[in-house]
């Protein structure tokens, strides 16, 4: 792969971006169907969506191998693969999610694609956008102003146990300061005392409500039905019992509909929300894939992290709650990850081992065997690295082929459209011959502990699950609160398969333990809690952040 220079990317950058209405064309709108944000981005109207267009279209999901810290380059893939099926003749979007600044400025820089395989324009992208990360956090948050005012409140007053509360306020930052905080001091002007924390945006159920709603109505709906807390007589209380519901969303009114940029070559694509996916359901909005399944003929979109936790959320989850049925999965691999499974350590992934490679293969079997599960057939996509060899590459192609899938190495990074145009043609192959036939990996009317169990044993390859006392006495409180048919949403450690982030490749003769839950009820998913997990990451040693810069001219360098 030839490398190419980051400054020729961003010249090429400056010079293709296209106004926003040039891109809105290719996909059949007028200038009347936008909402502009400027000269290169917009917002599309709701009223976009039809759902005899998106029955005829095709989904493809990207996912990813257990990664590395710096992960797989899923995003980049997305993008390179557009370009590619829009360089064959296919009409084609990506879907993707909003990249949250914490870690803009913490530990993994942009997320806007890399190389010549982006979304522009990017430093929009990756600052503030169009305000939907802002809009959330300011909903979330009017919740909890409404929550304490009404705890101090003496003629409205809820009988709220402040003890009790399970909502936090929420900041789009890494900030570990705010995990732990204690409101409320001063006197009894400044309200009632009590034990407070923040979240950072991406995992606040508003942003996963957005993200599962279908329409205003429906986000209004799961607004209201937020679990707030319990009374001092033990009663539950919801957002819509504060009569919240409506006011966070009127705050809400731009931010659910989803956001229209371009990629490098001038191709549509849409960004919408932005949860986790270790922690949430790692995927943009259902509103934003309706809608590019509405305006294409293909949509790439995307998932968090691995398989194991982006895709399986995505299909257990996003696909049964709006009916979506992708047709093809494209499972990214990076030959530096499979070194890292291998057993290399950080400082020699860069350095080649067939012996390593061939090793760490086992945990990429296994996410091609999970795939299959689900009834989809599975692409495997290379991104290459400048310090991947010729032999690494074939090796991994050899074993796909003896797992009956095919390894495409991608080169969108370098190339553009132009380096994944081989992947396009294997995904198009996979389409047309329909040899998809997806299907959900359990019953969401199953039992709680059964769904657990079977994404443990299934997916992640556990022996058992272990409940502790108090995730034992939380699932009995869930059922009678009658969210016994929720599907799951796990929340586990993104650097193995298991929940022991050190487990790397493919673990075996282990058990999981669910510590605890938490429960999204206007989401519409339970959350168990597998080992210790940070709802409000805090920065590295050396942050992002640190290799930024700002010109007298405004121009930004370092946050790609």
């Amino acid at each position: 792969m030839e490398k190419k220079h980051l400054s020729d990317i961003a010249i090429a950058q400056a010079a293709d971006i296209k106004h926003i209405n040039s891109i809105a064309t290719k996909i059949g709108l007028t200038d009347d169907d936008l909402e502009h944000y400027g000269k290169y981005k917009a917002k599309l109207p709701l009223r976009l969506i039809d759902q005899a267009k998106i029955e005829k279209s095709n989904l493809i999901l990207v996912t990813a191998m257990t990664p590395t810290p710096a992960g797989e380059g899923k995003t980049t893939t997305s993008i390179g693969l557009t370009e590619g099926l829009n360089k064959i003749g296919k009409k084609t979007i990506v879907v993707l999610r909003e990249p949250s600044l914490g870690p803009v400025f913490g530990i993994k820089g942009g997320a806007a694609g890399g190389g010549y395989s982006q979304v522009i324009p990017m430093e929009d992208i990756n600052l503030h956008f169009t305000g939907d990360f802002s809009a959330i956090e300011k909903a979330n948050n009017l919740l909890s102003a409404l929550i304490d005012n009404n705890i101090q409140s003496r003629s409205n007053n809820l009988n709220i146990d402040p003890r009790t509360i399970a909502w936090k306020r929420v900041m789009d930052m890494n900030d570990r300061s705010l995990r732990q905080i204690t409101i409320g001091l001063g006197g009894t002007a400044n309200g009632i005392p009590r034990e407070d924390g923040f979240n950072i945006t991406p995992a606040s159920e508003v942003m996963a409500i957005l993200c599962m709603a279908e329409n205003f109505a429906d986000l209004k709906h799961r607004l209201g039905n937020i679990f707030v807390g319990y009374t001092f007589d033990k009663q539950p209380i919801f957002a819509r019992d504060l009569k919240a519901e409506s006011a966070m969303a009127i705050l809400l009114k731009d931010a659910i509909q989803p956001n229209l940029v371009q990629t490098l070559e001038g191709n549509p694509a849409i960004i919408h929300g932005g949860p986790f996916a270790n922690i949430a359901q790692g995927t943009n909005t259902i509103i934003a894939t309706k809608m590019g399944l509405s305006l294409a003929d293909y949509v790439v979109t995307e998932a968090g992290f691995g398989a194991d936790l982006g895709a399986e959320k995505f299909l257990d989850i996003k696909c049964v709650s709006a009916g979506l049925k992708p047709k093809a999965v494209v499972l990214v691999a990076t030959i530096r990850a499979l070194r890292h499974h291998g057993g290399a350590k950080a400082e020699e992934y860069n350095t080649p081992s067939v012996e390593r490679v061939e090793k760490g293969f086992a945990n990429l079997g296994k996410h091609i065997e999970n795939i299959k599960k689900f009834g989809i057939s599975p692409v495997v996509a290379i991104n290459a690295f400048p310090s991947d060899t010729d032999e690494e590459v074939k090796l991994i192609q050899q074993k796909c082929e003896a797992m009956g899938v095919q390894a495409v190495l991608a080169e969108g990074w370098a190339d553009g459209g132009a380096g994944m145009t081989e992947l396009a043609k294997s995904v198009v192959k996979i389409v047309e011959a329909d040899e998809s036939d997806f299907k959900p990996l359990y019953n969401w009317k199953s039992p709680i502990r059964e769904k657990i169990e079977t994404i443990a044993k299934e997916i992640y390859g556990a022996d058992k699950v272990d409940f502790s006392k108090k995730a034992e006495l939380q699932m009995n409180k869930m059922e009678k609160l009658g969210f016994g048919d929720f599907p799951i949403c796990m929340a586990k450690t993104q650097k193995s398969l298991s929940d022991n982030e050190f487990l790397r490749g493919r673990p075996t003769n282990f058990d999981v333990g669910v510590r605890e839950f938490e429960f999204a009820a206007g989401a519409g998913f339970i959350i168990p809690i597998l080992g210790q997990m940070m709802r409000m990451p805090g920065l590295p040693a050396i942050p992002a952040s640190e290799g930024m810069s700002i010109d007298d001219d405004g121009v930004i360098s370092g946050l790609s």
